[in-house]
Order: C-alpha cells, then structure tokens, then sequence
C-alpha cells in the first residue's frame, strides 16, 4: 500500500516538473516577433498647374498699351482697309464686316464672309459704326489699320472707354505691309501664317524696287493721273494716302496744294487734265472708261485720243484703291506690266494667281483671270 502510494506521488512530482521547465522555456511572443520598421503613409504630392493667364498688354502703333484677352478669337474691324488685311490671317475670326459686299464678290471670297452681322466702319465710307451691332457680336478686340488720322489716340480711348471692347491701331502702307503683318501675327496668334504674308508682300517691294531702279536709270518712269467720279475730273493726288501705289510705280501729275483725304480725291477740270497732258491715264472701275472715248471734249487729252488710257482692275476690291489696303500690291505687279513690260521680269498671271489663292483662299481660273484684266492692257 505504501508502495502504491509513493509511486503516486512520483507520478504527480514528474507531472509538475514537467509543467514548470515549460514554464521555464517559454518564449517571449514579443520579443520573439521579428523586429519592423513602420511603415510611414505614403506621402501626398501636390502638383500645382499654373492657370493661363486670362489677359495680356499689347502695344499698338500710336504706343497705346491695351488689355486683351490672353488668347484672342474673336475679332471686329474698323472698316474695309482692316477687313483686306485681316481676312487672309484670321478671316475666321472675324464676327462682322464693315459693309456688304457685291455680289459678284462671291467668285472671290470664302462663303463665311456672306453671313457676318454688317457693322459698319469708323471712317468715312458708307456709315458709321454700329456700337449697338459691335456690342451684340461681342469682339475680344477692334483692330483699326492703315493711316493714322491725327485723333487716332483719342478716337481709341474713347471707343475703348465707351464699349469696354479694346480697340488698338496698326500702322499699314504699301511699304509697311510685312512689319503690320508681324505685328498682327502676334496679336492674333498666328506669327507662322503672318510671317508668309509679310514675306510675300516683302518679295513684290523687292522685285518692284529693283525694277523702278532701271526704270528710272533709263529715264523711262511714265507720268500717269488715275481719274474718279462720274465726269472722270476728280484725281487722287500725288500727297493722298490712296495714292501710294501709283507715286511708287509713275509720276503722278496730280501734284495739288490741298489733298483730299477720301478715295472720292480732288476735283479738278478738263482744262487742267489738258495742262498736265498724262502718258497714260487710268479710270476707276465706276468712272467714264466705257464712255469717254466717244467724248468729242476729252478727245482734245493726248492720252486718250492715242488710247493710252485703261480700266483699273477691280474684284473683289480694286487694284489701286478702293479700300487703300493690302490689295495694292496687286496694283504693283499690274503697273508693272502696263508700263513697263521691257523691263518686267515675273509673269503677271502667275504673280496675280498665287495672290488670290494666298489672300482669298481662291483657284483664280484662266477665264476668271482674263475678266479681271480686261480693258487694264493694251
């Protein structure tokens, strides 16, 4: 009995000892984890994208520093000179024109052009401008370009003021063409297609310039008047900004004390055209070409009873005015030909053909070419 008891009590002693060396070994969970770097979150970059800005500074010609919108894409005119410059840049963005065409202006120009609001013109020409017209077609800019006139500056201030549409002016002749182009180019946006029109209009100065230096080398310059108005006595003179074109390509006979400013000229009388005795005289389109050869007075005019005398080419504008704009050059290269075909060097159709397709976006055709040069050669 003693026996079986002690060997009890081992058994329970041997259990013990063995639930206390587990004790002993146990290990420590927490130091056992392997040891972890934490893990910071990941951490927030803010990108920051700058706005573009919503206005810029222009600086026009008369030195005016006007606020426009950052990026311009709509555009006003202040009357048909600016129209001709603009519409081979940014026609598109045009949201009126000055006043409606002809009909016959379609065989040249892009059909948008025939659905724009007419809004009318700041100068002289055939009405004033339509503020309330200007304000409904919500322009980002009014752009005024060619001569000066002496309130040019305040005329800006004040439309600008008056509208809250900024109004700037562009320096443009005939021999300022390429830089007004640039500067419009960078108005607009469009310095690539600008840069091909200056280069163009850059060219024909050129290749007129070195002409008129052999011209007048061989003493050969014509003189020449271009007669107006319904008795064909008013003359644009020799100082009037119309007449850039033709001082550039004759002598202009019509040397007066008072210019007239307008593309109406000055009027003048048959006896001083008889004084003047012209080489060659040329008739606007709307004058008395188709009649004053039948004119027993106007026979006794040397040019006209020798037959020296032609129509200016016109469509969609006229060659040597009408407006007093980029189209000149056109005026250029056919003065050139007229007058001086031993000396010319270019094949007009081919200079007046590529004019149309890079100005007005138009295939000028054989016939189309041949209409407008009729009764303009001899």
């Amino acid at each position: 009995m003693k026996k079986h008891l002690l060997s009890l009590l081992l058994a329970v002693c041997l259990i013990m000892a063995v639930f206390s060396g587990c004790g002993s070994t146990k290990v420590d969970e927490a130091a056992a984890a392997p040891e972890t770097t934490a893990v910071p979150a990941a951490a927030t970059v803010e990108t920051t994208v700058e706005a573009a800005p919503e206005t810029r500074e222009f600086t026009d010609s008369t030195g005016r520093t006007v606020t426009i919108p950052y990026e311009v894409t709509r555009i006003a005119i202040s009357g048909p000179l600016s129209q001709v410059y603009i519409l081979p840049l940014a026609g598109d963005m045009l949201v009126g024109v000055s006043n409606a065409f002809a009909e016959d202006a379609a065989a040249y120009l892009p059909a948008y052009i025939f659905e724009l609001t007419e809004i009318g013109q700041l100068y002289g020409g055939k009405g004033e401008m339509d503020l309330e017209a200007l304000l409904a077609a919500d322009p980002d800019v009014v752009i005024d370009i060619g001569d000066a006139k002496s309130t040019i500056v305040e005329d800006m201030n004040a439309l600008t003021e008056q509208t809250g549409i900024p109004f700037v002016h562009i320096d443009a002749t005939v021999a300022t063409a390429p830089d007004a182009y640039r500067t419009l180019g960078k108005l607009v946006g469009r310095e690539e297609k600008a840069e091909e029109l200056a280069a163009y209009c850059q060219n024909i100065l050129d290749m007129t310039a070195e002409m008129m230096e052999k011209v007048d080398a061989d003493g050969a310059r014509k003189t020449l008047l271009y007669c107006l108005g319904d008795a064909g006595v008013n003359v644009i003179a020799e100082g009037s900004f119309h007449a850039e074109t033709i001082n550039t390509m004759s002598v202009n006979l019509a040397d007066l004390p008072d210019v007239v400013s307008s593309g109406a000229g000055n009027e003048v009388d048959l006896e001083q055209i008889l004084v003047w005795n012209p080489d060659v005289i040329i008739f606007a389109p709307d004058s008395i070409y188709d009649s004053v050869g039948g004119m027993a007075a106007w026979q006794s005019v040397g040019a006209i009873a020798e037959g020296n005398y032609y129509k200016a080419p016109y469509g969609p504008y006229g060659w040597l005015s009408s407006p007093p704009s980029v189209q000149r050059y056109l005026g250029l290269l056919w003065l050139g030909e007229l007058l001086y075909p031993d000396y010319v060097e270019y094949d007009l159709q081919e200079e007046v053909t590529e004019y149309y397709k890079l100005f007005y976006d138009c295939d000028l055709t054989d016939a189309m070419y041949q209409d407008l040069i009729a009764n303009a050669m001899p």
